[in-house]
């Protein structure tokens, strides 16, 4: 049996989808990832046979830089950064124009290049990324089933009465102007119809008219993966989803460090994990000032610094461990408590560690599932924007001293079944 894993060609996409294919790998089983050329060593550490697919002019191995992006995607980069440093609103804004760009891209020869891997693998099941459209849209006109993975909250695939890229839900700390507010869902609404009509013009492009629709955010695979635990996400909602399986995490196994193995004996001290994952750690000011605040409580910390300036940081205790890309999953599994941005591997890896969370979202699902923390008592959001050393040592104080009872019965669970055998079963109608 062949498993086909069809990703972006991002380090952050790649690697839980490349996680659940693990699963079908140790029974013995033939895996293969259709991705790009920057996370082929990724796909090479899984053991994984890989064949050539660029489904967009990004890339991003592990840290993003945007001087190592292709012309045009630098720039939107930046964009986008620019946007972070504005606000919520103007954050979500920027994305939302950006995709009239970005989520499409040359569609109908990506889908032509994406049905050539399929017939040249022939595959028994297929996984993609729910974002990777061009890829979704090639399956749906080749006729080709597949099971596609929201890596995120899910109101990534909106229901009846949600438009995608505007978040159901705020977190307690997040007041924006309703004007703007108003204004930012008329624009999701106008980029969905937008989109919608891209997405149909490509189907006419690939012979497939036939399956042309009004909402092209709304489509989706024959059965939907979620990569985020039941227990965050309100039953109401589950209600009204297509066949789909919360599969909880995909939590990738490391290889041991010596060095980290070396600092966690060091002492028994209780110590924070801090990292705002790959993009948004660029986002040094903010990450300063969270720095600051756990250097004030007196926390031991672990700190992955990603593309941040090491001098906007100041001087840091010697005592901590400081580095640009650290093993967060091992780090997790012994962490009091974690400071993130919400992305999505960040939150269902400290879930599944049983960690709780500060987090400080800065764009896309990040509001959603920090709103939906809060709600659980498993964390706490502040903005990252206008928080304050002060409020941001409050916000730490507040997480270190949460209920731990039903984060620690989530966090069993989770690991009793993990996401790559909750996919599998799924995927093979068990």
């Amino acid at each position: 049996m062949t498993l086909l894993i069809i990703s972006p060609d991002y380090a952050s996409h790649l690697l839980p989808l490349a996680t659940l294919g693990t699963a079908w790998r140790d029974a013995g089983e033939r895996v293969v990832v259709a991705t790009g050329p920057a996370t082929a060593s990724i796909v090479e550490s899984f053991g994984f046979e890989r064949v050539h697919l660029q489904l967009g002019r990004g890339s991003n191995p592990g840290i993003i830089k945007a001087e190592d992006q292709p012309t045009g995607e630098d720039d939107a980069l930046r964009g986008f950064f620019d946007a972070t440093r504005q606000g919520m609103v103007e954050t979500l804004a920027f994305q939302a124009s950006a995709r009239k760009n970005d989520l499409l891209w040359n569609p109908v020869e990506t889908a032509r290049a994406v049905q050539r891997v399929v017939d040249e693998v022939q595959p028994d099941r297929v996984i993609v990324d729910h974002l990777a459209f061009s890829a979704r849209l090639a399956l749906l006109a080749h006729g080709t089933p597949y099971a596609d993975v929201v890596l995120g909250h899910p109101s990534a695939l909106p229901l009846e009465g949600e438009v995608y890229g505007f978040p159901p839900a705020w977190p307690a700390a997040f007041t924006p102007d309703a004007a703007a507010v108003a204004a930012l869902w008329q624009l999701c609404q106008d980029v969905s119809d937008s989109f919608t009509a891209e997405w149909n013009a490509a189907l006419d492009g690939l012979g497939a008219s036939h399956l042309r629709t009004s909402s092209a955010f709304a489509e989706h695979g024959d059965l939907l993966l979620y990569n985020y635990p039941r227990e965050l996400h309100a039953p109401s909602r589950s209600a009204l989803l297509p066949p789909h399986e919360f599969i909880g995490s995909s939590v990738r196994s490391e290889p041991v460090d010596p060095a980290v193995e070396d600092w966690l004996q060091a002492s028994d001290a209780p110590f924070v994990y801090v990292s705002f994952g790959s993009f948004l750690s660029v986002r040094g000011d903010v990450l300063a000032r969270v720095l600051a605040a756990l250097d004030a409580l007196g926390l031991r910390v672990a700190v992955a610094i990603g593309s941040a300036d090491r001098a906007e940081l100041g001087e840091l205790p010697e005592s901590w461990l400081v580095r640009e890309f650290l093993p967060q999953v091992r780090l997790l599994s012994d962490a009091a408590a974690a400071v993130t941005h919400g992305g999505n591997n960040s939150v269902t890896e400290a879930m599944t560690a049983g960690v709780p969370l500060l987090v400080l979202p800065f764009s896309t699902d990040q509001f959603a599932g920090a709103a939906a923390l809060e709600d659980a008592g498993f964390g706490v959001a502040l903005a990252p924007n206008t928080a304050t050393v002060d409020e941001l040592a409050d916000g730490m104080s507040r997480v270190l001293a949460l209920p731990t009872e039903a984060l620690d019965a989530l966090s069993a669970s989770l690991r009793e079944t993990p996401g790559r055998e909750r996919a599998r079963r799924a995927l093979l109608g068990g």
